[in-house]
C-alpha cells in the first residue's frame, strides 16, 4: 500500500479491507478471537455511525478508558473513522489528572471498559471545572466492545457517514505532566499516518510481520508504533490485555510474532526471568526499545542471552512517537545511541537555536510531517514548542555524530548542576545498573548549600540480591569519579513510572525527602 496516497485512517481501514478481506489484522489472545480487515472495517464503521447519531460537536473528543484489547483498538479506530478526537485516558495518571484532562478536553462521551468504571466515576466527580452536561458513558466490555443497546443513540446510515480529511485531528494524547499539569497534544490524521509510515521505514515492516503490543495504546508507543505501524503496513497485531512476564514468550511463540516493542523496564523483567524462553528466531527479526534510554548493559546481556536484535529508538509524543531508530541488521547500529532520523530531519541547537554541528552538545530539534499540530488551547506553549520554521524542541539534550547517530544526554529540566558542572543523571543511572545485583535505578538533584545541588540516587534491587548504600556509592565512584557519585543511595521496593515504563525521575526527592 502507498501510503503517501492516503488522506485518511479511514482510507487506511477501507483499503486493506478491500485488498485483503479475509486477512488477520487483530489478535486477542486471552479470547484467542481474530479480526479481520473486513471484521475491523465493521466494527470501527459501527462505532463512528453511532457517534455521529450521537449529534456530538462537529471533531469532538470522544474519551477511551480501557485496557489494552480489542475493545480499545476498535474505539480509536471508530472514533477517528467518524472524524472525532480519540482522548485515550492513562488509567495509571489518577483521579485528578483523569478528571483535568475531562474537563480540559471538553469530552462529550466516554467509552468504558466494565473494568474502568469506577474509575471514571471517580474522576468526573474530580472535574476541576462542572459542565453544562456531563459526558455521556457508554460502557464496553473489553473485547467485544460498546454497548449500544444501552443507549438512546440512534446511527446514521452507513451511506451518511462523514468522513475526515488528512488535516482533521485523529489524536487528543495528554502527555504525563511531571512538570506540570498534562498537555493536549493534537495531532491530525495526517501526522497519525506519517508516524506509523516512519516506523515501518525503519523496521522494514511488510504485510508478513506480525507485531506484539504489551505496551498500553492509551500511551503514544503503544497507539502510533505498534496499532498505526500495523495498519500503515496491513500488517498483525497480537494485543494481550497487558503484560506479563510468564506469559510473553509463550504468547510471542504461539502467535508467530516477528517483532515487539517494550521499554528499557520490560527488559530488565525479562532478563531477570529465570524462566526458558521458547524462540523462533527465523521468524522473530528483532525487538524494539523505547520511551525511555536503554542502559547498554542490559542491552548487551539481553540480546547474548535471547540472540534478539534491540533497535533502540527515541520519540515523543508531540510526534507521534518515534523520530529516531537504529537501523536493523545487518546495517550498522551504535548501543547507546536511539539511532538516526528516519522521515524527519534532525538537528541539534545551541541556547539561542543556531544549528551546531557533530560532536556539539545541544538541545535535539526534529522536524517532519509527523509533528503535532500544537497543544490544545495553549497557544503559548505551542510557540515555544514549535519554532516558526516548524522545528520543534525535544526538551532533550544530545550530540550527533557524524554518521548522524544521536547520543542522548539528559533531559534539560533534570540536569543536575553541581558546583556550576553539568551532569547528565543518565551517566549514574547507567553506572548503577552495571551492578550486578542493581534492577533499575534513577539519580536526581537535591538542593545543597555547598554546591547548589548534590546527586542523589534511588535503586531497585533484583528479587534475591544484595547491596549495601557504601557499596553502590564506591561502585560508582569507579565509574563515574567521586564528584558525580551519589551522596546517597535509597533503597525502593519499585521507581514510580509512568504509563510507558519509563521512570519518573523529577518523582524521586518527594519519595525520599
Amino acid at each position: 500500500m502507498n501510503s503517501n496516497n492516503l488522506i485518511s485512517i479511514s482510507d487506511l481501514l477501507c483499503t486493506a479491507a478491500a485488498s485483503t478481506p479475509d486477512a488477520i489484522w487483530l489478535t486477542a489472545p486471552e479470547t484467542e478471537k481474530r479480526f479481520s480487515w473486513k471484521d475491523s472495517l465493521e466494527r470501527a464503521t459501527k462505532i463512528a455511525c453511532h457517534l455521529q447519531g450521537a449529534e456530538l460537536s462537529d471533531g469532538a473528543s470522544v474519551a477511551i478508558a480501557s485496557a489494552n484489547g480489542a475493545a480499545a483498538s476498535f474505539a480509536f479506530l471508530g472514533t477517528v473513522f467518524g472524524g472525532f478526537r480519540a482522548t485515550p485516558l492513562n488509567l495509571l495518571a489518577g483521579v485528578k489528572t483523569l478528571g483535568f484532562v475531562l474537563s480540559h478536553s471538553k469530552t462529550e462521551i466516554i467509552l468504558c471498559s466494565d473494568e474502568s468504571r469506577a474509575l471514571i466515576d471517580e474522576a468526573l466527580a474530580e472535574m476541576p471545572d462542572t459542565p453544562d452536561v456531563f459526558p455521556q458513558i457508554i460502557t464496553m466490555d473489553i473485547d467485544d466492545g460498546p454497548r449500544w443497546n444501552d443507549s438512546k443513540i440512534v446511527p446514521v446510515n452507513d451511506a451518511d457517514l462523514r468522513r475526515p480529511s488528512a488535516e482533521t485531528i485523529g489524536l487528543l494524547m495528554y502527555t504525563s505532566g511531571t512538570t506540570g499539569v498534562p498537555k493536549g497534544v493534537l495531532l491530525s490524521h495526517a501526522n497519525l499516518i506519517a508516524a506509523g509510515k516512519n516506523v515501518c521505514d525503519a523496521h522494514k515492516l511488510v504485510s508478513d510481520d506480525a507485531g506484539m503490543c504489551v505496551l498500553p495504546i492509551y500511551h503514544i508507543n503503544g497507539l502510533c508504533v505498534t496499532v498505526m505501524g500495523t495498519l500503515v503496513s496491513m500488517s498483525g497485531l497480537i494485543m494481550p490485555h497487558r503484560f506479563s512476564t510468564t506469559s510473553f514468550w509463550t504468547q510471542m511463540y504461539k502467535y508467530d510474532c516477528s517483532w515487539f516493542s517494550a521499554v528499557p523496564t520490560l527488559f530488565s523483567y525479562l532478563l531477570n526471568d529465570i524462566n526458558v524462553a521458547q524462540l523462533n528466531l527465523e521468524r522473530l527479526r528483532f525487538s524494539r526499545s523505547a520511551s525511555a534510554p536503554l542502559s547498554p548493559e542490559i542491552h548487551r546481556q539481553f540480546e547474548k542471552r535471547f540472540n534478539i536484535p534491540i533497535i533502540e529508538t527515541m520519540g515523543l509524543t508531540e510526534t507521534g512517537a518515534q523520530i529516531l531508530s537504529n537501523p536493523l541488521p545487518p546495517a550498522k547500529r551504535k548501543i547507546g545511541s536511539p539511532g538516526i532520523g528516519f522521515g524527519n530531519e534532525i538537528a541539534i541547537s545551541g541556547p539561542d537555536l543556531e544549528l551546531l554541528g557533530p560532536g556539539f552538545e545541544g538541545e535535539i530539534l526534529v522536524r517532519g510531517s509527523n509533528v503535532m499540530r500544537g497543544y490544545l488551547d495553549r497557544p503559548e506553549e505551542t510557540s515555544k514548542t514549535v519554532t516558526p520554521e516548524g522545528w520543534l524542541r525535544t526538551g532533550d539534550l544530545g550530540r550527533m555524530d557524524k554518521d548522524g547517530f544521536v547520543f542522548v544526554t539528559g533531559r534539560i529540566k533534570e540536569l543536575i548542576i553541581k558546583g556550576g558542572e553539568n551532569i547528565a543523571p543518565r551517566e549514574i543511572d547507567e553506572a548503577l545498573l552495571e551492578h550486578g545485583s542493581v534492577l533499575e535505578a534513577a539519580a536526581f538533584a537535591r538542593e545543597c548549600r555547598d554546591y547548589g545541588q548534590r546527586v542523589e540516587a534511588c535503586v531497585r534491587l533484583k528479587d534475591g540480591y544484595t547491596a549495601t548504600e557504601v557499596e553502590l556509592r564506591n561502585f560508582c565512584k569507579e565509574r563515574v569519579g567521586a564528584y558525580k557519585a551519589p551522596d546517597h543511595v535509597y533503597f525502593l521496593k519499585d521507581l514510580p513510572k509512568g504509563p510507558s515504563g519509563k521512570i519518573q525521575r523529577m518523582k524521586l526527592l518527594g519519595l525520599v525527602s
